[in-house]
């Protein structure tokens, strides 16, 4: 089976994980801060197949919500079996996370920018995305770490940094 197919596979198990720890965590910060449930997922879903005027229920926000976070997975863990991993890879994913939410919720007019909205909500979206980044990254990383190192990784293991020196990797060492 080829990287990408195994990655995206592993992604979308990294993905459920992620989603499941950060669902956990806004159930357990709504029962300590009394903030109710958003159905903001519910709403762009609607939006994003032609149903506006619908109501938002409670399983249309977890499809969106369980569907962005696992299919999002899989670009984590393409990262990962390429090779790059760890906080910084969770890091650059979680700004993909937040920029995919932002992205879907002001195209469809759902929501606003994060900029105006008021601090402590910003504040707790971050906290639960990063959450989420940080926690599919570990389990993607866990799995890609099984495969080795990755082409990004055999690279970096020529020669540290990013030197012009250092030519790409021979194809035959990539199996995409």
């Amino acid at each position: 089976m080829g990287m990408v197919r195994r990655a995206c596979g592993e992604g979308v198990v990294a993905g459920a994980v992620g989603v499941a720890v950060m669902t956990l965590g806004e159930k357990l910060e709504q029962r300590l801060t009394g903030r109710p449930d958003s159905f903001v997922p519910a709403q762009v879903l609607l939006r994003l197949v032609g149903q506006p005027d619908r109501d938002a229920t409670r399983s249309l926000n977890l499809l969106m919500h369980f569907g962005q976070g696992i299919m999002l997975g899989t670009l984590r863990g393409v990262m990962a079996n390429g090779g790059l991993r760890g906080p910084w890879a969770s890091a650059m994913f979680t700004a993909v996370r937040l920029t995919n939410d932002q992205t879907l919720e002001n195209a469809t007019g759902v929501g606003a920018p994060p900029w105006t909205w008021p601090r402590k909500e910003l504040a707790i979206d971050l906290v639960h995305k990063a959450v989420y980044g940080f926690t599919t990254g570990f389990v993607a990383d866990a799995l890609a770490a099984r495969h080795g190192h990755g082409p990004g990784g055999q690279h970096a293991r020529m020669a540290p940094g990013r030197r012009s020196d250092v030519g790409p990797l021979p194809s035959s060492c990539v199996d995409l």
